[in-house]
């Protein structure tokens, strides 16, 4: 029972651009549904911010939550078919986790997952991931990630 494991998958968009034209949020939830495999729920800025034009109840922003199949398919796909699809990919940072366990990493583009047809894609929208995960320290979490397969970029003490 010690043995950490995935908790859940949480996928995120913020779609800014959908204050001024309400297509923006549409093109992001039909992308990411194809991409999580669920509908997302859309969420509304609970402040209003004069600086990027946003007042207090827009819908600002998309995500999902991922557990158990859906979750472990997700992680498939992202791991061997979207990251090494992301241009100039070097490794993901080893320290992105929040001292919990939970890793957190961005993309900048949607159309790194198989499901997106570059062809048919509107604009480009980034996207946030979390996973969630048991392990009670950032090590414990990393050595289980790298163990499914999370392609971290080597430091310099273990070259």
């Amino acid at each position: 029972m010690a043995v950490p494991r995935m908790e859940k998958v949480i996928i995120s968009m913020g779609v800014g651009r959908a204050t001024q034209d309400k297509k923006f949020l549409e093109s992001a939830k039909k992308d990411l549904t194809m991409i999580a495999g669920q509908m997302p729920v859309v969420c509304k800025a609970k402040k209003s911010v004069a600086g990027f034009k946003v007042r207090q109840g827009q819908e600002t922003s998309l995500k999902v939550t991922l557990h158990g199949v859906h979750m472990y398919e997700f992680m498939d796909r992202l791991i061997n078919l979207a990251i090494p699809r992301v241009r100039d990919f070097r490794g993901l940072n080893p320290n992105s986790f929040d001292g919990r366990g939970n890793y957190s990493m961005g993309l900048a583009e949607q159309g790194v997952f198989p499901e997106i047809n570059p062809a048919q894609m509107e604009f480009q929208q980034g996207m946030n991931i979390t996973l969630v995960t048991t392990a009670n320290t950032d090590d414990e979490a990393r050595e289980m990630l790298s163990l499914f397969g999370m392609p971290f970029k080597k430091t310099v003490t273990e070259e």
